[in-house]
């Protein structure tokens, strides 16, 4: 067995949080010691906490809400964090408090299992234009996507992925128009809409071209009802689960020096728990 390390994931609140269940499955399977944990860490205290990373056992840490863009500020970013502005995953390399942003591959990657293929398309329709959007919208523009449009409720927020992302950028309207969604081949939705206790995703698929792919960032439910209804029509998805399954895998890498497999078995684990709470 290697040598005990630990990481935890940080949030307020942190109960909710699979990463536990995501990371101690991987560190049995490979046979890592030590412990993965939860600390729910109010934003007053999360500089101090993270400060103190070394002193409390912590290789890393996983960062959820909303602590994101504190922890991008608190440490030394790579160049996608910085992109994105927001860090998920941290790190202790020789002493210094390094950050990354692995929502961006977790996407990236969940698609790539999900719809082989996906990126062929050219043109994007994001739903949503806060952190989550900002995560994807990088992706899409790193895949070579030539157009990104981004709905959201407030025109402003849109401008803003912009403004801080170039033209390939183009902000639209809310309720999205039959036009948009007929010449998109690939829509996600980064918003909550959908998910359970929030209101419903009130999208019609009708408009979409047969090759369109659907992805919803959404995990709970596991099949959301913007993915029943993609389903209905014949068209590929990628759900919320695979998304959090592949942004884990880097900062695994990181803390453990392994880079772990993303399998079906894992899938089945999380699936299990999600299904149960």
């Amino acid at each position: 067995m290697a040598a005990a390390r630990n990481a935890c994931v940080i949030g307020w609140p942190a109960g909710h949080s699979r990463s536990p269940l995501i990371h101690g499955y991987w560190m049995r399977r490979y046979g890592i010691g030590g412990e993965y944990r939860k600390e729910a860490v109010r934003p007053e205290d999360f500089a101090a906490f993270v400060g103190s990373l070394a002193a409390r056992g912590y290789a890393g840490a996983n960062v959820t809400l909303p602590h994101k863009e504190a922890a991008l500020a608190l440490s030394r970013p790579d160049e996608r964090a910085r992109a994105v502005g927001a860090a998920n995953t941290l790190w202790l390399d020789d002493g210094v408090l390094r950050s990354t942003n692995t929502d961006v591959e977790g996407f990236l990657a969940s698609l790539d299992a999900a719809a082989p293929g996906w990126d062929r398309a050219r043109t994007a329709l994001v739903l949503g234009a806060g952190g989550a959007a900002r995560g994807i919208v990088f992706g899409l523009l790193e895949r070579g996507f030539a157009e990104v449009h981004v709905a959201n409720r407030s025109p402003a927020r849109a401008q803003a992925l912009r403004a801080r992302f170039g033209e390939r950028v183009m902000p639209a309207a809310w309720p999205v128009s039959r036009d948009l969604l007929s010449c998109a081949g690939l829509v996600v939705n980064a918003t909550s809409l959908g998910m359970h206790g929030q209101p419903p995703l009130d999208l019609d698929l009708a408009p979409l071209r047969s090759d369109a792919v659907v992805a919803d960032i959404v995990y709970v439910p596991l099949v959301t009802p913007l993915l029943t209804a993609a389903r209905a029509r014949g068209l590929r998805t990628a759900d919320g689960l695979g998304m959090l399954l592949h942004q884990a895998v880097r900062g695994f890498s990181l803390w453990f020096g392994v880079t772990p497999a993303v399998t079906p078995e894992l899938r089945h684990v999380v699936e299990a728990d999600l299904l149960a709470s």
